[in-house]
């Protein structure tokens, strides 16, 4: 599988291309004329354009999650792991799944606004807020706009739980307030670390921090007194699913609680971005870790059925399994953290003319 031609050269992105969505009704493709034009080609920056959401708190019914509410403070991620299952959702904005999501990002600065008002109702039932599922909070414009820690401010004055995933060192940043809810049973975080092999790292996600950072995280967390969950996710089936119970040390030792694992899905356009770049970047893998993602679903790329989209079925998905539960026990993690407060929410005052007699 040979990729398109670009216009700009993606030095330091994940995809291999900027395919458009699967909404677009056009497609473009640029042909070679037998010169080597990468010099020439300008370099893809990163642009950021400003969303006012009119609502914040996204709900699902997912039997496969832990949690039935998220919040997303920017679109698109400049991390550009190239085997994100969120890139699909930039196709919704009129976007490509593909270098778009990593260079095109949105931020939503009304976002703790918005959240406090949608906590302020009076039909409002707090649970567990999750933060980082699709985009993560802590990547690199988050040193700019600042939405993630003002939406944590949000949340620390009303006691509400929170539950964070992210690659970011940025989270260091708001190691305060997270330590304060944490005290108090209202937060706990998730450190994804999908490989330990540095350079294998910066060419599948190549603006997160680098996997030994991101133990460095783990750790400072921890010492905190903030529970941490190391995520060896996802794992990719003869490329790093090998390293699946050094993951999990690594964690422990840096001093994760609890631990998780999810197989890599290949969503939408995901699964053409993804093997465009095992085609670049791991050509002679590419059949091995294709046939082992297609066993797992059916003869399919991915199966988005709940109860098997997270980590496939059959005899690998089970060895993985059965991979994972000998390390937790010998390393002395847990699967599930015990559960977040929600006894002390108290909803944000709301704003009014009149002053409150009491």
């Amino acid at each position: 599988m040979k990729p398109d031609l670009q216009s700009h050269r993606p030095k330091a992105r994940g995809a291999v291309t900027n395919a458009v969505s699967r909404y677009e009704p056009v497609t473009r493709h640029a042909e070679a004329d037998g010169w080597d034009r990468d010099d020439d080609l300008p370099t893809l920056r990163t642009e950021v354009s400003v969303e006012r959401p009119r609502s914040l708190i996204t709900y699902n019914r997912s039997p496969d999650l832990p949690f039935d509410r998220s919040i997303n403070p920017y679109r698109g991620c400049e991390h550009g792991c190239v085997y994100c299952f969120a890139r699909p959702s930039h196709a919704y904005l009129g976007l490509s799944p593909g270098l778009d999501f990593e260079t095109k990002l949105v931020a939503r600065p009304d976002a703790p606004d918005v959240l406090r008002a949608e906590l302020a109702r009076k039909s409002y039932k707090p649970a567990p807020i999750a933060i980082g599922t699709n985009t993560d909070p802590y990547q690199p414009i988050e040193r700019d706009h600042g939405i993630m820690r003002a939406c944590l401010e949000v949340l620390e004055a009303c006691n509400h739980p929170v539950a964070i995933v992210t690659k970011g060192t940025l989270i260091e940043r708001d190691i305060d307030i997270l330590a304060r809810m944490a005290r108090r049973g209202l937060a706990r975080v998730g450190i994804s670390v999908t490989t330990l092999d540095p350079d294998l790292s910066r060419r599948m996600e190549p603006r997160a921090p680098n996997p030994k950072r991101r133990l460095t995280m783990i750790r400072r967390l921890a010492e905190a007194g903030i529970p941490v969950r190391i995520m060896a996710s996802p794992m990719v089936p003869a490329l790093t699913d090998p390293e699946l119970e050094a993951i999990l040390d690594a964690g422990k030792q840096a001093g994760a609680r609890t631990a998780s694992w999810i197989m890599l899905r290949l969503p939408r356009e995901v699964s053409p971005l993804w093997q465009e770049w095992l085609a670049v970047h791991n050509p002679d893998r590419t059949g091995r870790v294709m046939s082992k993602l297609r066993d797992m679903h059916g003869g399919r790329d991915y199966d988005a059925r709940w109860g098997h989209r997270m980590r496939g079925t059959g005899a690998y998905a089970e060895l993985v399994q059965h991979r994972f539960k000998i390390a937790l026990k010998r390393l002395g993690l847990r699967e599930t953290a015990p559960p977040m407060r929600t006894d002390l929410f108290r909803p944000p005052a709301q704003d009014s003319a009149q002053l409150s007699l009491f």
